[in-house]
C-alpha cells in the first residue's frame, strides 16, 4: 500500500472522489441486494405541499420509519447556516413503526431541531431547504404538461439540499453503540444519515409531482422516470465538517486504509498484465468520468480550471487506451506502470481520479471491504512506556511534525475557533481576527512538537523515567501522548500537514470527508 507520507498530504486528500466504498453507494447496494421495501403510510399534505409524510421501511433486520414535516418558509428566511431556526423540511429516522402518539411528539419537536428534544427511538434528525429556482421551474413545467429541460436541471442538480444531519446521541437520540448493536441495517458509519438523504431525495421527487398535480390537475404530468435520474440531493456544508477528520483519527485511518487496500488489490490484479475485457471497462469508465467532470456547474474559477485540466489529462488517457489497446494487452503492461506514469506526468487530482477508476474495475475484490469501515475509537494511554521509547516513537512516526518550523510567522498564521455568531467552526487569521485565546486544539503538528520538546527536556534530567512520571509533572500533555501512542499503531490517521499555516486550505478537509459519504460535483464557496 502507499505510504502515509504520500497519501496523507492535504492536497491529495482533497482530491479524493467517491468510490465503491463510499457510504451512499454501499448503502444503496445493500438496499438492492437485501430487497428493502419502502412504503408511504402517511402523505398528508395540503394543496401547497405542506404537511406530514411518513414512510415505513422494511429492511433485512428490522422495520424503521422515516418521518418528514413540510413547512411554509418565506424565501427571505431561507438560510442554510447552523444558526437558522426555520427550514422547508425537517425529518427524523426512527426505529419501528410510528403510532399517533409518537407522531404527535415528533411533530412538536422535530421542526425545532436543536431547540427540540427527541428520544432514543430516533437515530437521525435532519433538515433541508429547497432550491427555489429549480423546484419552482420543475413544478411549473410539470403543471403545464411538460417535462423539465435536462440542461436546466443540470445547473443545480437537486430539488432539496440538506443543511444538517444529527445522530450519535445528540439531542436525546440513540447513540452509535445502540445503533451499531441493535440496528444492524445501519451498523456501518453514517449509514443512517445516508439513508436519510436517500429518503429526502425520494420525497423531493414525489413532492414536485404532488404540487404540480394540485395546481393543475387537468394538465399536470409526473416526472419521467429517466429524468428523475438526473436529480440528486444537495449538501450545504460549512467548515463545521472540517474538524471531524482531525478529531477522529482512528476512524479516518480505517476509512483510508480500506481505500488503500482496495487500490492495492486492484493494482495487484493487474500485476500480470491487463486483459481486453478489463481494458474495455476502463475505457468506458474514463468516458463517463470525462462527461461527469464536464457536467459540474460551479462559480468557482479555480475549481473550473482544475476540472478542465483533469478532463484534458483523462482525454490523454482515453486516447492512449484507444490507440494502444492491443499493445497494452499483448505487452503485459500493468496498472503499477500506469500509476507511475500518472505520478510523473499528471496533477494530483487526476492521479486520484485514476486510482478511483482502478478501484471501480474490481468489485469482486473491493466490495467486501465495506464491512471494515467501523472501528473502536478509544485512545489508550500507556503510562509504563519509557520516555526514551516515546521520544523515539515521535521521531519515527511524527517526523513530519518535527520538521515544521513554527518560528516562521506564516506557520502559525491561522487559528481555528468556534464562532459565537454562526455557531460553527471558523478559520481566523492570527493577530488580525479575534478569538485566538479560544482557539480549537486542531494544530496536531504543533501539539506533537511542543510535547516532544518538553519530553526531551525532561529526559535530560530524568533519562530513565516513564510516561507516568512525565505526566505527573506535565498533565496537560496526557491527551497528546495518548493520541501519539495510539496513532503510532496506525498508518493513515494523522493528516501530515500544518493545519494552522497561513495558507492552509480547509476545503481539502471537506472534500475528503464528503468523498467517503459519496458526494460529488463540488461547488466550493470558500477556500
Amino acid at each position: 500500500m502507499r505510504p502515509a507520507s504520500q497519501v496523507m498530504q492535504l492536497d491529495r486528500l482533497g482530491s479524493f472522489h467517491q468510490s465503491r466504498l463510499s457510504f451512499m453507494r454501499t448503502l444503496v447496494r445493500r438496499m438492492v441486494q437485501e430487497k428493502w421495501h419502502i412504503n408511504s403510510v402517511i402523505f398528508d399534505l395540503d394543496k401547497e405541499g405542506y404537511g406530514t409524510a411518513v414512510y415505513e421501511v422494511n429492511a433485512k433486520y428490522g422495520r424503521y420509519s422515516f418521518v418528514l414535516f413540510s413547512h411554509y418558509l418565506d424565501p427571505d428566511n431561507r438560510n442554510d447556516r447552523v444558526i437558522a431556526n426555520q427550514w422547508d423540511l425537517t425529518m427524523a429516522l426512527c426505529e419501528g413503526s410510528v403510532d399517533a402518539e409518537q407522531l404527535e411528539f415528533l411533530r412538536n419537536n422535530v421542526p425545532k431541531q436543536e431547540a427540540g428534544r427527541v428520544d432514543s427511538r430516533v437515530f437521525v434528525l435532519s433538515r433541508g431547504n429547497r432550491s427555489g429556482r429549480t423546484f419552482d421551474y420543475v413544478v411549473n413545467e410539470l403543471a403545464n404538461g411538460r417535462q423539465p429541460d435536462i440542461d436546466v436541471i443540470a445547473e443545480v442538480g437537486y430539488l432539496y439540499r440538506t443543511t444538517a444531519a444529527y445522530g450519535s446521541g445528540k439531542l436525546g437520540m440513540a447513540d452509535w453503540e445502540k445503533v451499531r448493536t441493535k440496528h444492524r441495517d445501519f451498523a456501518r458509519p453514517f449509514a443512517a444519515e445516508m439513508f436519510t438523504c436517500f429518503m429526502l431525495r425520494h420525497f423531493s421527487l414525489q413532492h414536485a409531482d404532488y404540487i404540480a398535480a394540485q395546481r393543475a390537475p387537468k394538465t399536470a404530468v409526473s416526472l419521467d422516470e429517466n429524468i428523475k435520474r438526473y436529480f440528486g440531493i444537495g449538501n450545504s456544508t460549512g467548515l463545521g465538517m472540517a474538524p471531524f477528520l482531525i478529531n477522529h483519527p482512528l476512524l479516518i485511518n480505517q476509512w483510508i486504509e480500506q481505500r488503500e487496500t482496495a487500490l492495492a488489490r486492484a493494482v495487484m490484479a493487474g500485476s500480470d498484465g491487463i486483459n481486453s475485457a478489463v481494458l474495455a471497462r476502463l475505457q468506458a469508465i474514463t468516458a463517463r468520468v470525462i462527461q461527469h467532470l464536464g457536467e459540474i456547474v460551479t462559480g468557482d474559477e479555480q475549481q473550473n480550471l482544475s476540472n478542465s485540466a483533469v478532463r484534458e489529462e483523462l482525454r490523454e488517457l482515453a486516447s492512449w487506451l484507444l490507440d494502444e489497446g492491443d499493445n497494452i494487452v499483448a505487452s503485459g503492461y500493468t496498472w503499477a506502470e500506469l500509476i507511475d506514469y500518472a505520478e510523473q506526468r499528471w496533477r494530483v487530482e487526476t492521479q486520484e481520479v485514476l486510482n478511483t477508476m482502478l478501484i471501480e474495475l474490481y468489485p469482486e475484490l473491493v466490495d467486501e471491504l465495506e464491512e471494515l469501515m467501523a472501528v473502536d475509537e478509544d485512545q489508550h494511554l500507556i503510562p509504563q512506556m519509557p520516555l526514551l521509547e516515546l521520544k523515539g516513537l515521535i521521531e519515527d512516526k511524527y517526523d513530519w511534525a518535527l520538521a515544521i518550523d513554527f518560528t516562521d510567522p506564516d506557520a502559525q498564521g491561522s487559528f481555528w475557533y468556534r464562532s459565537q455568531e454562526k455557531m460553527e467552526p471558523r478559520l481566523g487569521q492570527t493577530h488580525i481576527d479575534m478569538g485566538m485565546d479560544k482557539q480549537m486544539p486542531l494544530a496536531i503538528g504543533r501539539m506533537v512538537q511542543d510535547c516532544y520538546h518538553h519530553i526531551c527536556a525532561f529526559i535530560t534530567e530524568f533519562p530513565q523515567q516513564d510516561v507516568a512520571h512525565f505526566i505527573l509533572q506535565q498533565p496537560s500533555f496526557s491527551g497528546a501522548i495518548s493520541r501519539i501512542q495510539t496513532m503510532a499503531q496506525s498508518h493513515y490517521g494523522d493528516i501530515r500537514e500544518n493545519l494552522v499555516h497561513r495558507d492552509v486550505l480547509p476545503i481539502h478537509l471537506l472534500r475528503c470527508k464528503l468523498s467517503f459519504f459519496g458526494v460529488s460535483k463540488f461547488d466550493p464557496r470558500s477556500r
